[in-house]
């Protein structure tokens, strides 16, 4: 029997994966071959309901839920608006929430570096794959660099295999939206009030309704802010 290198037994074993523990092993394992701090992989559906594995402490997976975390995440938030690769420096980290985050992810264990790649799955389907570590800048970009290839490989390897393991968290396919219902969703994504949309659209509040109403439909969501959240996660809008 051929000995397979380090790193092909980690995709291997991935790929043998049966459940959440194999998957969770395959990325201490990645991160052990990197000797980096963290691996994560963060599977968020429509609901907001999370799925994935990675080497986070369970003190800071169970902080991260009980503050809602999820809703001011610049990490979540920012990879949401993007298709490639992302380092944290370059994410907005400017707000009030935004930096108290940080400290108490730093407090918890997080380094102070980290490299997400957002992965786009079946019907709108959006996870996170990340790599974190504490180290200076110029470490952190040189390591980037050398590994970015391998990092966006191993992104789609935990996602594919996620996606088998769990089909049913997958969002359904909806009908799209027409291009009005598109602009209506995006406005009030971006906090306008439906009488601002209405004006910016120049049409009625009534008309307005009627294609809120109708993407509201589309999305199966139960009101509009619940409507708004499944056109972003699912990528029908970008604001």
């Amino acid at each position: 029997m051929r000995k397979l290198p380090h790193l092909e037994r980690i995709w291997e074993g991935l790929e043998q994966a049966d459940g959440l523990a194999a998957m969770q092993q395959a990325s201490e394992a990645l991160r052990d071959y990197y000797a980096i701090a963290h691996i994560a992989y963060h599977w968020v559906d429509t609901t907001g309901t999370q799925y994935g594995c990675g080497t986070y402490g369970l003190a800071w997976a169970e902080r991260y839920q009980e503050q809602g975390y999820l809703r001011i995440d610049p990490v979540v938030l920012g990879c949401y608006r993007r298709f490639q690769p992302v380092d944290w420096k370059d994410l907005d980290w400017s707000s009030r929430a935004a930096r108290a985050f940080r400290r108490d992810a730093l407090a918890f264990g997080l380094g102070n570096q980290g490299f997400s790649v957002p992965i786009r799955g079946p019907h709108g389907q959006f996870a996170l794959f990340t790599a974190n570590h504490s180290c200076e800048d110029m470490f952190w970009a040189e390591f980037t660099m050398s590994h970015r290839r391998d990092l966006v490989w191993a992104a789609h390897c935990f996602n594919e295999k996620a996606l088998l393991l769990e089909p049913a968290r997958a969002p359904e396919a909806v009908q799209a939206l027409s291009p009005r219902e598109v602009d209506a969703m995006t406005l009030l994504a971006v906090g306008l009030s439906r009488a601002q949309v209405a004006e910016r659209l120049a049409i009625s509040e009534h008309t307005l309704r009627v294609y809120v109403e109708n993407a509201r439909f589309k999305l199966g969501a139960s009101n509009t802010t619940h409507a708004v959240a499944r056109a972003l996660s699912r990528g029908l809008i970008v604001v």
